[in-house]
């Protein structure tokens, strides 16, 4: 039966270990995060570009050790004694340069961590040096950590993710539609679950199969729509 309705259904995003592909762009910064016991000073930072997995890696990260993860963002929202109990993550720290209260509240949080000998992750775009803290005391602390690197997704990771996307929505694609997406697309995984959720709009809408034509189309539609934005 031909589908001719689109809906709208919830697709759960697979964060666990077994959904993490292990590729030569993450492997070193995920035998990072494996090492936490040996950090020095027991914290690290994760370092890499937009869409390269950080969220995916701290979320393995948080869940191996049971620790609360939190966005920079709400971290002043948040009682530094209660959070520092144990394991934290901090995502996108590098926002909280040049805001006083969250600069405070990572302040509070590193130290209090540090007395209780919890174990400190924070995810940014760019090394601790380039973040341009106002708090001193703030940036040597964070600039002595161990930092650890995922650079930019290669072709063969981009492939896994995709057929696992594909995989997750029940669509049946051929090998040639996912290399010819890998091999023209931006080096980015969070692209990589736009532009399969919108092949599986359009598929749904159209009532077709996914052929590489359409799949292409769909992907530098997407990408014409980013460059209108950006």
């Amino acid at each position: 039966m031909t589908r001719q309705l689109a809906f709208d259904l919830p697709i759960r995003e697979a964060r666990g270990r077994d959904d993490f592909f292990v590729a030569p762009s993450n492997a070193l910064a995920l035998a990072a995060l494996d090492a936490w016991r040996d950090w020095p000073g027991g914290k690290l930072v994760l370092v890499g570009p937009g869409g390269s997995g950080k969220t995916h890696l701290a979320q393995v990260w948080s869940s191996d050790l049971g620790a609360k993860l939190v966005s920079a963002t709400e971290l002043a929202s948040h009682d530094p004694p209660l959070l520092a109990q144990g394991p934290v993550s901090i995502e996108n720290a590098d926002i909280i340069a040049g805001q006083p209260a969250l600069e405070t509240a990572l302040f509070h949080l590193h130290n209090l961590l540090a007395e209780n000998r919890q174990p400190l992750l924070l995810t940014a775009s760019t090394p601790p040096r380039d973040w341009g803290m106002c708090l001193p005391d703030l940036a040597s602390r964070v600039q002595a950590a161990q930092v650890a690197r995922i650079e930019t997704p290669d072709e063969t990771l981009l492939c896994a993710v995709l057929m696992k996307q594909f995989q997750d929505r029940q669509l049946a694609v051929a090998p040639s539609v996912i290399t010819g997406l890998a091999r023209e697309m931006e080096r980015s995984l969070s692209l990589v679950r736009a532009v399969v959720a919108q092949i599986d709009a359009r598929a749904l809408a159209e009532g077709g199969t996914v052929t590489r034509s359409m799949a292409l189309a769909t992907l530098r539609a997407l990408a014409g729509q980013h460059d209108e934005t950006s």
